[in-house]
């Protein structure tokens, strides 16, 4: 009976490990995409002479960044009810 309470608590520890680790991974994903990779084709369409492609892509993204929310800016240095430099208590 021991065991299988450890056994269930070593599933649920290692499957939160295991759930951090592939939200961290995906973030790092999404910072590559859109700094590096993202650019990088955009460029590449322009140098090679695909600007039929890299226009409308361009567009599209340009839209998107336009009418998404961006998120860390509106809520402040530290979260919306965190202690930062200019949030006295």
């Amino acid at each position: 009976m021991l065991t299988l309470i450890f056994a269930i608590m070593m599933i649920g520890v290692f499957g939160r490990m295991m759930g951090f680790a592939i939200r961290l991974s995906w973030g790092f994903l999404k910072v590559l995409l859109t700094l590096i990779f993202l650019p990088g084709i955009i460029i590449a369409g322009f140098a090679s002479g695909l600007l039929y492609l890299a226009f409308p892509l361009f567009a599209v993204v340009g839209l998107f960044s336009l009418i998404s929310p961006q998120r860390g800016v509106s809520r402040g240095y530290y979260g919306q009810n965190g202690y930062g430099p200019y949030n006295y208590r």
